[in-house]
């Protein structure tokens, strides 16, 4: 099961406003149409649970968009991975400091984007203009109740400028935040159907053309930092009365003479969550009205 969110076509084929639902084997089964990822995430896991019991109706079938509300808050954590640690150091120009964030015991968070920037699947991501060396980064994504509580698990591309990052770590939020940096889907995976986050493979390929051009696989085991004290951390001195997404790192990073173009297709798969796939744009090649969370 997963929670989805996405459009329904009339029939002359025009999407309507985007709606949630469960897809399961059947299809998908809408949930009521004021139903909010925030307002599912407004308390704990019980609450979350019973939100998605409320599905109703004969199946359907949507056209995927990001699983997020206009508003949703998603929130990053950085070299989390042995490989992470080594791909920055070897872009940085201050290599040091990510030596010193692995082994630390408070983790890199940082802020990534609102809801109505991300990218779901099919839909296209961004390189930046001004950037000479980008790249995906896949990742497991938590979904976090209100109360800290893991709702669920989603895959996110969390998008980077590796030249612009490299140049100096201060520029990590142009490296980072920007249209078209951040994908999630294919939709949330329901924390109880997830036996160990910990176990989960994770397979990266990037097609232009015909042709694949990168492919690799990791899996979860490698992650140096447990996710519950990722979230504690992002935690500590805030709050999310309408939950938040967390992103844990990434294992899986193309070699220093690879870059995304215009053109190239995107997919990130994790085991028991989905795939999600998406082209690469140029940033002016989005669309970012029609596909705006909420319409």
């Amino acid at each position: 099961m997963r929670l989805v969110r996405g459009h329904l076509s009339d029939d002359t084929g025009v999407p309507g406003p985007a709606r949630w639902a469960v897809r399961d084997e059947e299809g998908d089964r809408l949930l009521p149409e004021d139903f909010s990822l925030g307002e599912a995430l407004s308390s704990g896991l019980d609450h979350f649970r019973r939100s998605l019991a409320a599905a109703s109706g004969p199946a359907v079938t949507l056209a995927l968009a990001a699983p997020v509300d206009r508003w949703t808050e998603v929130w990053a954590a950085g070299v989390t991975y042995r490989r992470s640690r080594e791909a920055r150091k070897e872009e940085s120009h201050e290599p040091d400091i990510y030596e010193r964030v692995y082994d630390a015991p408070r983790p890199e968070l940082f802020f990534k984007s609102l809801g109505w920037r991300v990218r779901g699947h099919g839909q296209a991501i961004a390189v930046r203009p001004d950037s000479s060396w980008d790249v995906p980064e896949p990742e497991l994504a938590v979904v976090v109740c209100a109360s800290g509580e893991i709702a669920g698990y989603t895959v996110c591309d969390d998008v980077s400028s590796r030249s612009i990052e490299g140049e100096n770590p201060l520029y990590l939020p142009q490296a980072k935040m920007y249209l078209g940096a951040t994908a999630l889907g294919p939709g949330i995976r329901p924390a109880w159907e997830v036996p160990d986050p910990y176990d989960l493979g994770i397979r990266l390929g990037i097609s232009r053309g015909s042709r694949e051009i990168w492919a690799g696989s990791a899996s979860t085991r490698r992650l140096h930092r447990r996710i519950d004290g990722l979230v504690e951390h992002l935690l500590r001195a805030d709050r999310y009365p309408y939950g938040v997404i967390l992103t844990t790192g990434t294992c899986l990073v193309p070699e220093s003479d690879f870059t995304l173009t215009p053109g190239d297709e995107v997919t990130i798969e994790i085991d028991g969550l989905g795939r999600l796939v998406t082209p690469v744009s140029a940033v002016d090649g989005i669309d970012l009205w029609r596909d705006l969370p909420g319409r």
